[in-house]
């Protein structure tokens, strides 16, 4: 049993190391701050949660799980709205996205 919770735990990390180096690849890659945003907040909250669920089987002890399957949650639920956040912060700073934006929702708000 627990040779096969070792085996879930690797192939949660792995899965959870995949969507964090997608995350570091577009934050590299995409062309404006929003877009980068985008990609760090959500491949990178998926791939730091799966690494939280990975340690939480692995760890074989429940006060362990209990606090990685807290920080998943808190992580789940801080990222994405930070990244809000902050995006709305630097638009209203300055920071215009690229001409390939199509809709812009908060040009209006001006």
């Amino acid at each position: 049993m627990t040779d096969i919770l070792a085996y879930l735990a690797g192939a949660l990390l792995i899965v959870g190391a995949f969507f964090s180096l997608a995350a570091a690849i577009g934050i590299l890659r995409l062309p404006d701050l929003y877009t980068r945003m985008h990609a760090a907040s959500k491949a990178g909250t998926l791939g730091s949660g799966l690494a939280f669920v990975a340690i939480a089987v692995f760890a074989l002890d429940g006060s362990v799980a209990l606090r990685a399957l807290a920080g998943f949650v808190f992580f789940l639920l801080t990222a994405p709205i930070s990244a809000h956040l902050l995006a709305k912060a630097a638009y209203a700073a300055g920071y215009r996205p690229t001409e390939m934006m199509k809709v812009n929702d908060l040009e209006k708000d001006k």
